[in-house]
């Protein structure tokens, strides 16, 4: 079952993360919040509009691919991983776009 956790992050920020059935981190905010608040309602907005974002597809400035998923001008989540082909990061963006609005946790 895959799950969204609320938490601060090792500095102590708050932010979110999606992992997977297997436990794999699959995707994250992309960015700290300025209170627990304030990240749990990012988790809920991304869970609520995850079918609908655009996911973008790019290559890192060190060769590997990645994803990115935007509403409107705003990245709403980010990789929890770089991956070594473009299929591969397409597939995992396809993953987390059909999986995550069904994931249990903190954004539920």
């Amino acid at each position: 079952m895959w799950r969204f956790v609320v938490a601060n992050n090792q500095a102590g920020n708050p932010t979110w993360w999606l992992y997977a059935g297997n436990n794999e981190m699959v995707a994250w905010a992309g960015e700290t919040f300025a209170s627990t608040y304030n990240a749990r309602r990012a988790a809920a907005a991304f869970k609520a509009g995850a079918r609908t974002a655009r996911y973008e597809v790019y290559l890192d400035a060190g060769s590997s691919w990645r994803w990115r998923a935007w509403r409107g001008s705003d990245k709403v989540a980010a990789p929890g991983e770089s991956f070594s082909s473009r299929y591969a990061a397409e597939q995992a963006a396809n993953r987390v776009r059909d999986n995550a609005g069904g994931a249990a946790g903190e954004a539920a």
